[in-house]
């Protein structure tokens, strides 16, 4: 099981297929494993290197239990340290959601080390995660299975692999990791690489993100009609297509 150090901290990945590097990286409440289960992984390792990261407090990697463990720069330094072990001197970058979040924030601080970014249902202002962790403190005070109950009966149906790896959550980790988030919108103008931004229509962030797309030089956005936030990356048939198509055009 390989594992990147960026200081103390393990982070876990793992790399399928070859060709032009794309790192994926998770949104919240998950780990590598939704791109596998979701398809994402068969989709794409035809035409890349894939190299999926365990964001620090999820999945496999490490989970410090300091609120300092979770800013921006660490996690960040997290990404480069999992780019350097996968020997990946440059990547294209796709993130859902906390994935896109990251994406921005390394836009801004590891710009180097980025082709294109693939950033969906994101957007780069402030924006309060105490929703999230909301839900947390219902798995860290009632158990696991009460966070199992509150998710499918605000989301749905959980499938059976993630149903079970919830019920090993670290919540007062996924907490600290779950911080209000400051916002980076004053990059957009210096991104100087391709961007794709999407959104659900039925999406909250949706409007925040298309705006974000129209201040970035060389970005296109990508309205997905009748989604929400947690429908998006379960339609590999509308999502799959948008990005193949985008980082080949990036290349080009």
């Amino acid at each position: 099981m390989p594992y990147a150090r960026n200081g103390a901290v393990r982070i876990h990945y793992q790399v399928e297929g070859e060709g032009p590097a794309l790192l994926l990286h998770h949104w919240t409440f998950s780990s590598l494993d939704a791109w596998v289960e979701l398809g994402y992984v068969d989709a794409l390792a035809p035409e890349h290197q894939v190299i999926l990261i365990d964001s620090r407090g999820h999945g496999r990697s490490d989970a410090p239990h300091n609120e300092a463990a979770y800013r921006p720069e660490p996690r960040v330094a997290d990404v480069v340290a999992v780019l350097d072990a996968a020997g990946a001197s440059r990547a294209a970058f796709f993130g859902f959601s906390m994935g896109g979040w990251i994406g921005f924030e390394c836009a801004k601080r590891a710009p180097g080390r980025f082709g294109a970014f693939v950033l969906g249902g994101q957007h780069p202002y402030a924006q309060s995660m105490e929703g999230a962790r909301q839900w947390l403190r219902v798995g860290e005070e009632e158990g696991p299975q009460a966070f199992i109950d509150l998710w499918e009966r605000e989301v749905g149906p959980l499938r059976p692999a993630e149903r079970e790896r919830m019920k090993s959550y670290d919540f007062a980790a996924m907490q600290l990791a779950a911080q209000d988030r400051i916002g980076v919108e004053s990059v957009l103008r210096g991104i100087g690489v391709p961007c794709l931004l999407f959104a659900g229509t039925n999406d909250e962030v949706h409007g925040l993100a298309e705006k974000a797309a129209g201040e970035i030089p060389n970005a296109q956005f990508a309205s997905l009609p009748g989604l929400d936030h947690g429908q998006t990356m379960a339609r590999l048939d509308l999502v799959v297509p948008l990005v193949r198509e985008f980082l080949k055009q990036a290349r080009a």
